[in-house]
């Protein structure tokens, strides 16, 4: 076999969230993509606010040498612009020099892993999480660790508690998070911070935040930089300004993270050694000139309702998301891989919640047009009819 049979391994048991993408691209081709219900990818399609398209073109056009390689970190004045973004963000500034550009979210949190992980050091992720995360850790040398939230998606912390030890080198949160739209409280959060100081005092809180700014009815998200000086935030564009195919992020570290200069020495390190070398340099120079803008949430907002909505009245059972763009509701068969087996037979496609971890529910990306949400609701009443129906 010319391919490792460790990866051919995992290729069988990938991501159920492309998976889907691939069955629906399919259906899109036998019956039309107009009478395919396509609820399995992330991937925003709001376009960019205007001022980003301003940006782009000015530097374009202004800036000499902007293809060129820069400092493995990032140009200077994009970290210090960053650096003021996570202040005000976050009330604790990393300054310029604790921020490091990286290619999107994905390319930040394989880069903290990189630079924390010893072989077998343990990586604690709460139930569900984001299906790459397992990959992301094998990548270098952990191993993935997961503990149950409670019956709303909320952090246990007596889950924790018996997790967590000497062998734990990161906490990965991700909040808003994604499948279930959940924001951890500041008083969860500084509670888990107090729980790792006292079972694993040398382990690096992690937060992956790439729906920060796509939150709803008022909810703000807590920072980790604000609860624990042993904390890390890796995120990205991606999301609030739809720029996901632009592969644009950073990861920022605590001013007072006791091992902050190395940590950043590493990460610089494996930022190149990784084969990134360095963020999208075009990218750089846009995010440094634009405003704290994003993409018009009152559509995600509007979807949300809708969609909640129309599956509540059709009788599922859903937890109500407090950001990102996503719902994520119980299967009302025990097999949810059965279940987005019968919504196949409407041409609606979801993904499983198996795929992160937690059997039972289904999860549904409202990065969709509205219209289709519509469309798509007497589909979802009908499955649940004939199920109830035996």
């Amino acid at each position: 076999m010319a391919i490792s049979a460790r990866v051919a391994e995992y290729m069988k048991s990938a991501s159920w969230i492309r998976r889907m993408f691939e069955q629906g691209a399919a259906l899109k081709r036998e019956h039309g993509a107009e009478n395919v219900y396509d609820f399995s990818l992330g991937n925003p399609d709001l376009p960019p606010p205007p001022a980003f398209s301003r940006a782009l073109q000015a530097v374009a056009a202004e800036v000499p040498g902007v293809h060129r390689y820069m400092p493995n970190a990032g140009f200077p004045e994009t970290r210090a612009r960053v650096a003021e973004r996570v202040a005000s963000q976050h009330g604790v500034d990393p300054g310029a020099a604790g921020v490091i550009m990286t290619v999107g979210a994905a390319g930040a949190l394989n880069v903290i892993l990189k630079a924390c992980l010893d072989p077998g050091n343990e990586v604690v992720v709460p139930v569900p999480y984001f299906p790459e995360y397992r990959f992301y850790v094998d990548n270098h040398g952990g191993v993935l660790r997961t503990v149950p939230t409670t019956a709303e998606f909320d952090l246990d912390l007596d889950a924790f508690e018996d997790a967590l030890n000497e062998n734990t080198r990161i906490v990965l949160v991700n909040s808003p998070n994604n499948p279930t739209g959940r924001v951890y409280s500041a008083e969860t959060l500084r509670a888990l911070g107090e729980l790792m100081q006292r079972k694993c005092p040398a382990a690096t809180l992690v937060s992956d935040e790439p729906y920060r700014q796509i939150v709803y009815d008022g909810f703000e998200v807590p920072s980790v930089l604000g609860v624990t000086p042993m904390s890390v935030v890796a995120t990205s564009f991606s999301k609030d300004l739809g720029l996901a195919g632009e592969r644009i992020g950073y990861l920022a570290v605590h001013p007072d993270h006791p091992d902050r200069e190395g940590l950043l020495a590493a990460a610089v390190f494996v930022n190149r050694t990784l084969g990134f070398v360095n963020a999208p340099a075009l990218m750089q120079r846009v995010i440094a000139r634009l405003e704290e803008v994003t993409v018009d949430l009152e559509v995600y907002a509007e979807r949300r309702k809708v969609f909640l909505a129309g599956l509540r009245d059709a009788g599922y059972e859903c937890v109500t998301p407090e950001g990102a763009f996503y719902l994520f509701p119980r299967s009302p068969l025990a097999d949810d891989v059965a279940f987005v087996r019968a919504l196949l037979e409407e041409r609606i496609l979801v993904v499983p919640g198996t795929g992160f971890g937690q059997p039972g529910y289904v999860r549904l990306s409202y990065a969709v047009e509205t219209d289709t949400i519509h469309r798509a609701l007497p589909g979802f009443r009908r499955v649940l009819e004939k199920i109830r129906q035996g």
